[in-house]
């Protein structure tokens, strides 16, 4: 990225960024013939993410020296996490069945040996690049974006460590993690906003997400009111609270991990997002039993849904395109690589008939992880967010074995 980007100053980004998502929203909402067609191709939520990634790509923006992803993941994240868990129907929800969990692992596995597979088909076409040994060689690489795509930052930087990886193959590879895990995204994305198609072609029974949806908007209609400011203000204090207190316990309990149980970083339980993560959705489950979720009347789950979509046009500034020019056959490996995991996930959804809502967030809870799953879950529906929550948690707690078991597979293909 250009050292001397045109954008440096945060508060110019951000407003840039709310501008975008200001004229995606009054465009997709215009009603003009142009407008009309154009969201019937690329859907709002996809254009919300792919926009901010044009400031990237241009070199307006260098999101290494910006602080809004960190931020928005940080403090609008946790609060999303809080209101829309709290507004949500659990019950309905946990109805949902096996299919997300095996949806779920089975993106995983694909994770695991898609790698591998990857792999051997790179090492059959360019032995050259794949033979290299050392810290630096690709397997080594590769294995440290099977933690990150099955959990995620923590236990890439575990997996990191346990095949001590190298700095330059380091640096490579999570630009692929980035621009790959990204791309595939915006894949999701669009599948969400075409469920119903998709959904036919899968021959899948969507009945029980219906249910959920119409039970959400069902409550939100009984207790609908125009929101005073005492609404907003008393839904903005429970998810920023909320996001307070979640902060508060993981500065404990993160340091406490580390101390008491140096050896458990495979479980995330060394991270302190993780806990944020985990605390904050666990005050969103105590609350959905309460009055609280009468909130919902006052248009609750658009506030945290606003917050989602901040997050996903931070998101969208860390794509930068143009990196698929500079190591073209590492982001090929990686795109062959994302590509097993997605016609696995689509051959399991056609045998047992699994709607695109569980192949598309069994899918992110995997690559993208709590950032981001609760983004595509609520790209279906604002009351579905929980269920991408729970998959990203169990993302966390696997990740790491996932990612040790594709990266010994892949040092077995190499001979190292």
């Amino acid at each position: 990225m250009a050292e001397h980007a045109l954008l440096s100053n945060d508060a110019v980004i951000f407003g840039v960024l709310m501008l975008m998502l200001g004229f995606v929203f009054w465009s997709s909402e215009s009603g003009g013939a142009f407008f009309r067609r154009f969201y019937q191709i690329f859907p709002p939520l996809l254009l919300c993410y792919f926009l901010p990634s044009l400031l990237t790509s241009s070199g307006l923006v260098d999101p290494d020296q910006s602080q809004l992803y960190f931020v928005a993941s940080r403090f609008m994240l946790p609060a999303a996490l809080v209101i829309l868990t709290m507004v949500a129907d659990l019950p309905a929800t946990l109805r949902l069945g096996p299919k997300a969990l095996t949806m779920f692992f089975t993106g995983t596995i694909g994770v695991v040996i898609g790698g591998p597979i990857a792999l051997l088909v790179a090492s059959a076409i360019a032995p050259q690049m794949v033979g290299v040994e050392g810290p630096d060689a690709v397997w080594r690489g590769m294995a440290t974006v099977a933690g990150s795509w099955i959990g995620g930052a923590a236990n890439q930087t575990a997996i990191r460590e346990i095949f001590h990886t190298g700095p330059e193959a380091f640096s490579i590879w999570v630009a692929v993690d980035v621009i790959v895990a990204n791309v595939w995204m915006a894949i999701l994305l669009a599948i969400a906003a075409n469920s119903a198609k998709v959904d036919k072609w899968l021959k899948a029974d969507a009945s029980a997400i219906d249910e959920v949806k119409r039970r959400a908007e069902a409550l939100e209609a009984q207790n609908a009111r125009i929101p005073s400011l005492k609404d907003l203000m008393f839904i903005l204090a429970i998810g920023f609270g909320a996001t307070g207190i979640a902060h508060f316990g993981a500065d404990i309990l993160a340091p406490f991990f580390k101390r008491a149980l140096p050896g458990a970083a495979q479980f995330s339980v060394h991270s302190t997002f993780f806990w944020i993560v985990v605390i904050a959705t666990i005050i969103g489950v105590v609350l959905s039993f309460t009055k609280v979720r009468d909130l919902q009347g006052a248009g609750a789950s658009k506030v945290g849904s606003v917050f989602i979509y901040i997050l996903v046009a931070t998101v969208g500034l860390n794509m930068n395109i143009r990196a698929l020019a500079e190591t073209p056959a590492f982001f090929l490996i990686g795109g062959l690589w994302i590509s097993i995991h997605a016609g696995l996930l689509i051959l399991v959804a056609k045998l047992i008939r699994a709607p695109s809502f569980f192949l598309a967030v069994g899918s992110q809870a995997n690559i993208g992880g709590a950032a981001s799953a609760p983004v595509v879950a609520a790209a279906f529906h604002p009351s579905l967010a929980p269920v991408g929550v729970l998959l990203a948690v169990l993302g966390y707690i696997v990740g790491t074995f996932g990612g040790w078991i594709s990266g010994q597979m892949m040092r077995a293909i190499v001979g190292q």
